[in-house]
């Protein structure tokens, strides 16, 4: 695929970002951070309302049957505008998860309500700061799983998890019914991702795939939501990057703008050379689903995008400087929502090995 959209998709971009700017503000979102157990609900009834929740979901079961070009598009809008859930990318890893590795039983009765945005999924495969332990911390026998699946983004209020257990000393890839579960809320950078540990105490499990194949799906699932989250991540590189411009021509110091000095421009020119990086790798990654080299293009997304959204985040406060790190002018917003993508589905150290491992691998 070319790294340029095509006009179809050049509309849901342009749609969406309408959508998204009428509807989410940065007084919408301040508030949150004070609150613990809560997320932008405009945000969420937008997504539904638009479809987004079902776009790359076949149609069988309600869904677009568009694919994850088009829910990038949909992601970096949302990234652009801080929208305060993280459930359009859990809801999405716990539906592929579904869809790729269930049977025509489990697809019917869960993909339908996710699809809606009925349903919220998620996704705990993490054992403390590991995101794809070699030994999951979870314990599945009799149908039930037990332990606790720890900072779950979106575990707060999500209906279902897809979660990856031990099964008599061999990894499995199960779903379970959240209904009941004990939930205990973090207290994070940006509380509106409703991170939450999942106490599970003989929760009801539905069995994806068991032995070998289990955690290379759970791989799978993991790539996918990064390359979600790198769109996400390089919307708000973007945006910073437009901010940090517009306050460099207009702001003046010494007789004139401030973006006339080298350290100013050379500083953002840096800013537009890796946003665009960014951008390729991300919708590079989004084309190369179901192909052999999927993993690869993912990791590489996810660690350009993650030191997009950092460096610019932390460049952009830099450019604006006293006001930068004030209350109102919500730059700090981005900062906080840069820290918790940049773990959400792993770390960089961990998408740096996923991408030695995988490059090994082909050259073996």
């Amino acid at each position: 695929m070319s790294i340029l959209y095509d006009e179809g998709q050049q509309a849901i971009a342009t749609e969406s970002r309408r959508a998204l700017e009428a509807r989410v503000s940065k007084d919408d979102l301040l508030p949150l951070l004070d609150a613990r157990g809560q997320y932008h609900k405009g945000f969420w009834t937008t997504a539904k309302e638009q479809g987004w929740t079902a776009l790359a979901l076949p149609e069988a079961f309600g869904g677009l049957a568009l694919g994850l070009v088009e829910l990038g598009l949909i992601a970096h809008q949302a990234g652009r505008t801080l929208s305060g859930a993280p459930f359009l990318t859990s809801s999405f890893g716990a539906a592929k998860a579904i869809e790729h590795y269930g049977t025509e039983a489990q697809q019917s009765r869960w993909l339908p309500g996710l699809a809606s945005g009925d349903t919220i999924g998620a996704v705990a495969f993490a054992a403390g700061p590991d995101p794809l332990p070699a030994v999951p911390g979870l314990v599945l026998q009799d149908a039930g799983v037990r332990g606790t699946a720890f900072a779950v983004s979106g575990g707060l209020f999500a209906d279902i998890a897809v979660v990856l257990a031990d099964e008599g000393g061999s990894p499995a890839l199960a779903i379970v019914d959240l209904a009941g579960t004990e939930r205990h809320a973090i207290e994070t950078f940006d509380n509106s991702r409703c991170i939450a540990d999942l106490v599970l105490a003989n929760a009801p499990a539905d069995i994806l795939v068991t032995g070998g194949r289990a955690r290379a799906a759970a791989l799978h699932i993991l790539a996918l939501q990064a390359v979600v989250t790198a769109h996400e991540q390089t919307g708000g590189a973007e945006a910073l990057m437009e901010i940090a411009r517009d306050y460099a021509v207009t702001r003046k110091a010494f007789g004139q703008p401030i973006g006339a000095f080298q350290s100013i421009k050379h500083r953002i020119a840096e800013l537009y050379g890796l946003v665009e990086l960014a951008r390729a790798n991300a919708i590079h990654a989004a084309a190369r689903e179901g192909v052999d080299d999927f993993l690869v293009a993912a990791a590489a997304a996810r660690l350009s995008a993650t030191e997009a959204y950092d460096t610019a985040a932390r460049d952009c406060i830099q450019i604006h400087g006293g006001i930068g790190v004030t209350w109102e002018a919500g730059l700090h917003l981005h900062m906080r929502r840069a820290r918790t993508l940049a773990l959400e589905q792993g770390s960089s150290l961990f998408w740096e090995d996923v991408l030695v491992d995988q490059l090994a691998g082909e050259n073996a």
